[in-house]
């Protein structure tokens, strides 16, 4: 069934109960006892469910099932007819005006959502386009500088490498961020993925005088994963811990066996974030640094996510930041 009309027809059932003892106790105790408060209530969830159709619709049923109650008493005094038909006004005015606030409510929340839409398309447009003039702008200037003889062809056209390098990784981000991760889970070691990863920046590491700290089980910690997507996102994560780090202090990473899950610590004792940051990290495109998309954070959640696991990250401001993984058995 319609979710909506299922909605209606619980709405309508409760209005036909309200009724229902409206006259089973208005025959057994009293002709001035009646539930006519009650009635408020399928209005306010028409009014919320449909706007004010919903409101209206809603008000036109109970007035129809109220509409016996007008003239039911013996007798029926101008002061009780007056006391009813005033109940029907004010319900009609409480469904108008609820319907009304709603619907208000609902078109301005739109139009949030739509400005914030069109401002966030152009942070994004903003952010691509300046991370992609400033290699493009080295590349022109090399290429003319080749075209011209001039310099070191050599060194020369290794820039435009590293600049061509720079805009493709832009355009990879940009991709692997706007379609589904895809993941193809198979049984893989974790323990060795991470070691992986942290082989992979440690050359990194050692430039910057960071001293990586690695404390996984040498016994093999089978569980299905991606490991290429995984790796990537712990790439990044550790990374991220190494540029935050100065020289001589450490980044540890480890793995801990918990009853329901695998959990992975990358923790530092760098420049840790402010509120700003920490409450942003995941949000597309948003970067204080210098370089970079402020993508690889948002797709290493993806990638975490798409395994069911969660990633979790505290920080405080020049203290340092730890992160934690958590992925399923």
């Amino acid at each position: 069934m319609n979710k909506k009309i299922f909605i209606m027809f619980i709405l309508i059932i409760f209005s036909i109960s309200v009724t229902y003892l409206h006259i089973k106790i208005f025959s057994t105790f009293s002709e001035e006892i009646i539930l006519e408060e009650f009635y408020y209530i399928p209005i306010l969830f028409g009014a919320f469910f449909y706007s004010i159709k919903g409101a209206i619709i809603s008000y036109v049923i109970v007035s129809i099932l109220y509409m016996p109650f007008i003239f039911i008493a013996d007798p029926i005094t101008p002061l009780l007819l007056a006391d009813r038909l005033l109940h029907l006004l004010f319900t009609g005015i409480f469904a108008f005006l609820a319907g009304l606030l709603i619907n208000r409510d609902r078109k301005l929340q739109k139009q949030i959502e739509r400005d914030k839409y069109l401002k966030n398309i152009g942070q994004v447009a903003t952010t691509i386009v300046h991370d992609l003039k400033n290699p493009l702008i080295v590349i022109l200037g090399f290429a003319k500088r080749i075209f011209n003889g001039k310099g070191d062809i050599k060194s020369a056209a290794q820039t435009i490498i590293e600049s061509a390098e720079n805009m493709q990784k832009v355009v990879f981000d940009v991709l692997d961020f706007s379609k589904p991760i895809k993941l193809e889970l198979k049984s893989e070691d974790l323990a060795s993925v991470i070691q992986k990863a942290c082989n992979y920046c440690k050359p990194k590491a050692d430039e910057s005088g960071i001293s990586l700290i690695i404390n996984v089980p040498e016994q093999k910690v089978e569980t299905k994963i991606d490991a290429f997507a995984l790796q990537r996102a712990l790439i990044n994560l550790i990374n991220n811990s190494i540029e935050a780090s100065k020289e001589g202090q450490k980044v540890t990473i480890l793995l801990e066996h918990r009853r329901n899950n695998y959990r992975i610590i990358i923790k530092d004792s760098g420049a840790g974030m402010d509120e700003e940051t920490l409450e942003n990290i995941f949000t597309p495109f948003f970067t204080k640094k210098s370089g970079g998309t402020g993508l690889g954070m948002a797709i290493a959640k993806k990638i975490i996510e798409g395994h069911g696991g969660k990633i979790n990250i505290k920080s405080e401001l020049n203290k340092g930041t730890e992160v934690i993984i958590e992925i399923k058995k």
